[in-house]
């Protein structure tokens, strides 16, 4: 008898199923998708309805074939790709594939990698959804469409091999008007005022100026502070009023796509592409010793907070058995998708919550177990009881000033027990430089109304009004998120375009959009409105959502698309100014006198002489704050012999790159090309590596230290490493940083950790 043929989307999926079923059953996987638009030609005949010219993927024809052979030998065929958009245009082309050799196709999906569930699956086939591979189909022909079209534009007017996107392209915008804000801000100075204050028991506190005789204190300059300071200094300071309430706070919902990319960000540095890596990988199923190839998350590409009954009340048993009956709520926890969210499978959750983070990390690298526990204590502390707080405010009186302190005790941690108190909520601002930031509450003494206490520090501090922080990865997901830009699959991909493009680059974990990426912008905005609009981009993932829903023809949401675009595109084919011979700048070249442009080359931006190729003086530049071009002088002395060339005998010396980095190379160059990065001397702190962090420069002109393997491996830190471990954390380096706030220290690399300290005296960046 003939066995049943499942096919998957990735190879890990086959072993852990394979685990779940009998020998009736074979398991093949596609690989990926298994036909595409082809790769060198627009591939879609627009006079015919949009008709696509699908073909095999090149280097998937073995697949293929595989797949056919074993469909040729099946009794019955079930497509079991991812249970989204994507999935499901795997599976209708895998169908066509196969079709001559079966017939007998069903369609199952799974949210998790479980033997209930896929068996549940298979008890419960479908049809193939055809509204979900046109909704795919439709993306897909829009992305060819825009991407076919306006790139060529493009190379024509800027720069040859750069690209545009329906979506990228929005996603750039919103990081450049960003970077316009951060120029147009003139910072204004204000006044903090503090007083570190005793009363009859200990501890002193600290408290913070509220109001200055009613209102709102408003300190402009120093003299104001001054006065201010005069008046209060002799004055007594009384406790007028204190306030005392209890309060609950409740937990955030499981994680879905977006907020699991946004916390890990957060709490770990992950980017988003590593993040949904490391989430495929817990997914489809890990090697755990003697349970075999074991599934730990389900699946991880969802924008809905919906969970199985099932699963929560799995955690209501764990939850009051290893905890208690209080730490478990009156009533379930149900939380409420957003509007417009797609509801077709569960928020991302460990698929067994007794598998703790803690039972499986001797199997799992680090980055998977930093990940999974990350999944199993938000889920977990989702369908916690509420933490009960004791919140006090004192207010104390000094003349015309009132002053505030406030105090927090926690009276039942609740979900606080498994989810931190620092990590327990979304609700978190960013602060200048992207770190989050919260006032967090002191210990406060008994007090009464009426007291008079010792004022043991008083404090004037001048401050300056900060600009809006630039986008990190988690921002930048969580305002793609917030403003309906593409979808959250979708995310990582954007953001791995935009790098790879150069259109912008991470310093200091924040995006800086290039000198090509503000271009672009610039060029496609000016010529090209709705296509940049964050309102038109988000409608029409809408309307992508509508066809899935069957409600809107994916022919005619094309027809009408390009009815407007093609239009403009002739348009900007005659009007769009060219830049390639770079962009004015109103610099004059000190070897000839003429006029310096901006000019993009394969190594990023640089200023060109407009007298090329008679005049070939180049200069390399920064911006500053307010976005004004500042020449970057090449350092002209004496370079520092370093050592003995292993190849020629003749000194080593310590050298600079164009970009700044400094490398060891042959005194006897040309003749002898022997070149060394310049080590720190620190060993890279991943997990395995053997590599030296050197340093290195970005096209931008920025240093950093990464492995010396790299591509092999990719680790990099922004500032100098020094090998000592982290007392807070497992890094195994330290680093010395440097801040406007406290100038040269020691700071732990890792994001999650915020252990800082003074440099000691045998530190120093090298």
């Amino acid at each position: 008898m003939a066995k049943n043929l499942i096919i998957v989307e990735s190879p890990a999926k086959v072993k852990t199923i394979k685990k779940f079923l009998g020998r009736d059953y074979m398991v093949e996987a596609s690989v990926g998708h298994v036909r595409d638009l082809p790769p060198n030609k627009i591939g879609v005949d627009e006079e015919r309805g949009f008709t696509p010219d699908y073909k095999v993927i090149p280097g998937k024809q073995k697949v293929v074939a595989k797949l056919k052979a074993a469909a040729d030998q099946a009794e019955h065929i079930y497509l079991a790709p991812d249970p989204d958009r994507e999935g499901e245009a795997i599976a209708w082309h895998v169908a066509h594939l196969i079709g001559d050799k079966n017939k007998q196709v069903s369609r199952i999906q799974f949210n998790e990698i479980t033997s209930r569930a896929v068996k549940e699956a298979l008890d419960n086939p479908r049809p193939l959804d055809e509204n979900l591979f046109h909704s795919q189909q439709a993306r897909r022909i829009l992305d060819r469409l825009v991407g076919y079209k306006l790139s060529p534009l493009l190379w024509s007017k800027v720069k040859r091999g750069i690209s545009a996107g329906r979506v990228q392209s929005v996603a750039l915008r919103i990081i450049v008007d960003r970077e316009r804000e951060r120029q147009a801000f003139r910072p204004e100075e204000y006044w903090v005022f503090k007083a570190l204050l005793e009363g009859p028991e200990p501890p002193a506190f600290a408290a913070e100026l509220w109001k200055v005789e009613g209102k709102k204190p408003s300190v402009g300059s120093g003299e104001q502070a001054q006065v201010l300071y005069d008046r209060v200094k002799d004055t007594p300071f009384v406790v007028s009023a204190i306030e005392e309430k209890e309060r609950q706070r409740h937990p955030s919902p499981p994680f879905i796509t977006s907020t699991l990319q946004q916390d890990a960000s957060r709490r770990l540095g992950y980017t988003a592409k590593r993040t949904m890596s490391t989430a495929q990988r817990l997914y489809e199923g890990v090697e755990l010793g003697e349970s075999g190839v074991t599934a730990l998350i389900t699946y991880m590409r969802t924008d809905s907070v919906r969970v199985a009954d099932e699963a929560r009340d799995a955690a209501q048993a764990f939850i009051v058995e290893t905890l208690g009956a209080d730490y478990y709520p009156p009533k379930p926890r149900y939380f409420k998708t957003k509007s417009g969210a797609q509801d077709a499978h569960e928020a991302i959750r460990p698929v067994d919550v007794r598998v703790t983070p803690e039972s499986v990390r001797k199997h799992l690298p680090a980055d998977q177990y930093k990940l999974y526990t990350l999944i199993w204590q938000r889920f977990m502390a989702s369908q916690m009881a509420a933490a009960r707080l004791h919140d006090t405010t004192v207010t104390v009186d000094s003349g015309p000033a009132q002053w505030r302190a406030k105090g927090e005790r926690v009276l039942f941690p609740g979900f606080l027990k498994v989810y931190g108190v620092d990590e327990a909520t979304d609700e978190k601002t960013e602060g200048e430089g992207g770190e989050s930031t919260s006032t967090k509450a002191a210990m406060l003494p008994k007090l009464e109304k009426g007291m008079q206490l010792t004022v043991r520090k008083l404090t004037k501090d001048q401050k300056f009004t900060q600009p809006p922080p630039r986008y990190t990865e988690a921002s930048l997901v969580k305002e793609l998120e917030e403003q309906g830009i593409g979808r959250p699959s979708t995310y990582a991909a954007i953001i791995s375009t935009l790098l790879d493009r150069d259109y912008a680059r991470l310093e200091e974990k924040k995006f800086v959009p290039s000198e090509l990426g503000v271009t672009v912008v610039d060029l496609l905005t000016k010529h090209f409105q709705s296509l940049m609009d964050v309102h038109f981009t988000a409608g029409m993932e809408e309307q992508l959502d509508d066809v899935a829903g069957g409600k809107v023809n994916w022919v005619e949401l094309l027809k009408h698309f390009t009815g407007d675009f093609y239009p403009t595109l002739d348009k900007a084919k005659d009007e769009m100014v060219q830049v390639k011979g770079g962009l004015e700048t109103g610099i004059v070249c000190d070897l000839c006198g003429k006029p310096m442009n901006i000019r993009f080359g394969k190594n990023g931006e640089f200023l060109g002489c407009s007298g090329y190729p008679d005049c070939k003086g180049i200069k390399n530049f920064t911006r500053d704050e307010q976005g004004q071009i500042q020449i970057v002088e090449r350092a002209n002395e004496m370079p520092e012999k370093v050592g003995t060339c292993p190849d020629c005998g003749k000194d080593l010396v310590l050298k600079r790159s164009r970009t700044g980095s400094r490398f060891i190379a042959c005194s006897g160059y040309p003749e002898c090309k022997h070149a060394e990065p310049h080590s720190t001397g620190v060993t890279c702190p991943r997990e395995g590596c053997t590599g030296q962090l050197v340093e290195k420069s970005s096209k931008r002109g920025k240093v950093f230290y990464s492995c010396s393997t790299y591509p092999k491996c990719n680790y990099a830190t922004w500032d100098w490493p020094i090998a000592k471990p982290c007392p807070q954390c497992d890094s195994k380096i330290l680093t010395i940083k440097t801040t406007k706030a406290r100038g040269e220290h020691v700071a732990c690399p890792e994001k999650a950790c915020r252990f800082t300290r003074e440099l000691e005296p045998d530190e120093s960046v090298g």
